[in-house]
């Protein structure tokens, strides 16, 4: 067996915040200090907003660069502080790099005796194109099958909020929100869809106004199961 750090496993295992993580002959040993965790977090927190603080003059330098390559005149009032609010906003858009579900989760996932398909759609997302920088926005819809385990919901468009804050590729950021829900879970199954716009295809390039892009992450049964993956995406479509 693999010896991995909690740290390694966003620091979840069976919904609590664990501190050590042992594997021997496939049984787990685990060590939970929530207390102890919860102080790490919020040291760990004011950590990287300093860090962030501490970036924001090279940020704030980049932007003004970026506006005299383009021919503007820096100093006038309508551009005067342009660069440190551009740089924020962009600190503010990528805040996800500072998060993992193991900070939201917490006590958020529940005993449960349900074992039946749960689905949260139209979830809101915006994210950033890790090629040109612009935004693409659209809608997530998540299902699972739980294994006697539920999460709250609101938790799972949190998920959604972590990972569209970053520099991302549609692809990726399904991917990514599937198998974070399975890692926290362990559910029979994960089904993730996103249908959004791309800005890098509406204002730039080919300019296509009504273009959406729709990708989908299946894990466990929905990768599995025809009927199962029909059924998520019958509910899911029966939305739009």
């Amino acid at each position: 067996m693999e010896y991995q750090k909690a740290a390694e496993l966003n620091g979840l295992c069976n919904g609590k915040i664990v501190t050590e993580y042992l594997c021997r002959n496939g049984f787990s040993e685990l060590t939970v200090d929530t207390k102890k965790v919860a102080v790490q977090h919020k040291h760990e927190t004011s950590r990287k907003e300093a860090e962030d603080e501490s970036r924001l003059p090279a940020l704030e330098a980049a932007y003004s660069t970026i506006l005299r390559g383009l021919g503007e005149n820096t100093d006038r009032q309508g551009l005067l502080k342009t660069p440190l609010r551009a740089a924020k906003a962009m600190q503010f858009l990528t805040k996800g790099y500072h998060e993992t579900i193991y900070d939201i989760l917490n006590d958020a996932i529940f005993d449960e005796d349900h074992e039946e398909l749960v689905i949260v759609k139209d979830i809101d997302m915006f994210s950033l194109c890790e090629h040109h920088l612009v935004p693409f926005f659209g809608k997530v819809h998540i299902g699972y099958l739980p294994s006697k385990k539920v999460v709250g919901l609101s938790k799972l468009a949190r998920i959604v909020e972590i990972y569209s804050r970053r520099l991302q590729v549609q692809e990726r950021l399904t991917k990514q929100i599937a198998m974070a829900i399975s890692e926290a879970l362990q559910p029979v199954g994960v089904a993730v869809v996103i249908e959004a716009a791309h800005m890098c295809m509406v204002m730039r390039g080919v300019q296509k106004m009504n273009s959406r892009t729709v990708t989908s992450a299946m894990l466990g049964a929905f990768r599995e199961d025809p009927k199962a993956r029909e059924e998520f995406l019958a509910l899911t479509k029966s939305a739009q």
